[in-house]
């Protein structure tokens, strides 16, 4: 299938990283011609070679063909669609807003590279949380470096190869290794670092960073709560929650974690998971090209451990296979706040099922942890969907759906605090390895309006350049404004009115005829 993985030799890190920088010191990466041609050449990398990725996607996690093209390769290609068909636009020169006092100068913002970036892309999803990265780098005119992981090496060795097959290689290179090729890169300087991983390793590379100098976007997970309004849609509910858990064996950064629910509502939620999971597995999950398989032996036997310890009720599945490193999609109901289902990111395919007396006590839970990449809700209230939202802090909010987001076109993707930092995806991903330069162009007939900055300092001068700075504020306010009624509860009444508008205009056509 692919050649045997070997690590790059650490000498040869040191040769590629020089080289890049002198190709692009030489200014190759930065017509926009150019970039269109290497953006191109990585759309038929993953398109001529569909069939070899899902190969390796099925060596490295068990992956599904179903999944892999739907969860990897075809929403790679379709990034890197959108981002050629956009990019010329966003690298165009901006005009600055127009300012009374300065528009003489002809501000403008420039849209640059910002030179040799470092993508650091996780095992999960090998493709999609690499090539749209790499992408946007590219279209941002910038030399990248890509260190994939080393837990899938058969993707990160087809990777590396079909690199050198399709693209120039003196302005993108792919290093093959682990902790010591890592450490090794993070001692250099970089235009970018961005990293996809969990918090542990996000702060040694916020840290490797800081060293450097090197600015750093970190896309790491936490866990991401469900709300359940037992006024959802419940059938929809339990199936996408199911499928969001189990795709990939829940190996999802902004998987859903776990699940909130009145206690009242949970065993009808727990049916209707459990009527969703014979629809998917008629047979078992277990069966061939069904489910994906935990990525390590280490990964399955952390999330197994999890299993063995919980003191929650298995309501679906439970079922494992330490030799294939499978473990079944799997509901646990009756969770407790200090179960050990609750003290990590589960990152496999558990669910568990917190029961709560009121949606405050829920609030109360998730903000009382770490903010996560995502918060769900499945509700047709909006008033409900409104108080999760609104009453939260996270990456996402997302209403009635799981985990598609990222590849949701026009949405930046990224998290806040402890869950990322930095959006990429689309534009949001160019924005990221672009550097925003400020330039002017001052005419010198400006001296007769600014003169008075040079010396000598005279009060005539300080004068004048009140009347040129000084800004008119608003009235000074008399106290804090007054609570308004909500936009929701506007949207109430004015519906409100409007029937009994419509319903007066009947009547009096009534009373006519």
């Amino acid at each position: 299938m692919t050649d045997q993985f070997v690590f790059t030799p650490l000498d040869e890190i040191e040769k590629i990283y020089n080289e890049l920088k002198v190709t692009f010191a030489s200014g190759k990466s930065r017509p926009i011609p150019y970039r269109r041609y290497q953006l191109i050449q990585l759309a038929y990398m993953l398109k001529d070679n569909i069939k070899l990725f899902e190969d390796t996607l099925a060596a490295d996690l068990g992956r599904p063909q179903l999944e892999a093209r739907m969860l990897d390769i075809d929403p790679s290609l379709v990034e890197i669609k959108l981002t050629l068909s956009s990019f010329e636009k966003w690298a165009k020169q901006e005009s600055a807003p127009f300012s009374i006092n300065f528009s003489a100068m002809r501000p403008v913002i420039r849209k640059e590279p910002k030179g040799v970036v470092l993508i650091i892309s996780p095992f999960n999803y090998p493709l999609f949380l690499t090539i749209p990265l790499m992408a946007s780098a590219i279209a941002a005119g910038n030399a990248v470096i890509i260190k994939p992981s080393e837990n899938t090496p058969a993707t990160t060795t087809l990777l590396a190869n079909l690199a050198e097959k399709y693209l120039d290689t003196s302005l993108i290179r792919v290093i093959k290794g682990g902790v010591t090729e890592t450490t090794k890169l993070l001692e250099y300087t970089w235009g970018h670092i961005l990293y996809t991983g969990g918090g542990k390793i996000g702060k040694l590379i916020a840290a490797a960073g800081a060293k450097t100098l090197s600015p750093v976007s970190l896309e790491l997970g936490g866990k991401s709560p469900v709300f359940i309004d037992s006024k959802c849609d419940l059938k929809m509910a339990a199936k996408r929650l199911l499928w969001g858990k189990a795709a990939n064996a829940g190996q999802t950064c902004v998987a859903p974690d776990y699940i909130i629910v009145q206690q009242d509502f949970q065993d009808k939620f727990v049916e209707a998971l459990q009527e969703s999971y014979r629809e998917f597995y008629p047979d078992k999950a277990s069966a061939p090209g069904q489910m994906s398989r935990l990525v390590s032996q280490q990964a399955f036997n952390r999330v197994n451990n999890l299993l063995k310890n919980t003191n929650g009720t298995i309501v679906i599945g439970g079922d494992t296979d330490e030799g294939t490193k499978y473990i079944g999609p799997t509901v646990v109901k009756d969770v407790k706040p200090e179960d050990c289902l609750m003290s990590e990111e589960i990152f496999g395919p558990i669910l568990p099922i917190m029961p709560v007396n009121s949606i405050d006590e829920g609030l109360a839970y998730v903000n009382a942890h770490d903010h996560p990449l995502s918060v769900y809700v499945f509700s047709q209230d909006s008033a409900y969907k409104a108080t999760i939202f609104d009453n939260t802090q996270s990456g996402s909010a997302m209403a009635n759906e799981t985990i598609i987001h990222p590849a949701v076109y026009g949405l930046p993707f990224g998290g806040t605090g402890p869950s990322g930092s930095g959006y990429h995806t689309g534009k949001y991903g160019f924005d990221m390895f672009t550097h925003l330069r400020s330039s002017l162009d001052s005419p010198g007939w400006l001296d007769m309006l600014l003169g008075f900055r040079y010396p000598p300092y005279t009060t005539a001068k300080i004068k004048a350049m009140g009347r040129f700075m000084n800004p008119s504020l608003p009235a000074r306010p008399k106290g804090p404004p007054e609570e308004r009624v909500s936009r929701h509860s506007w949207s109430k009444w004015f519906t409100f009115f409007l029937a009994l508008a419509l319903a007066g205009g009947l009547m009096k056509r009534q009373s006519k005829t």
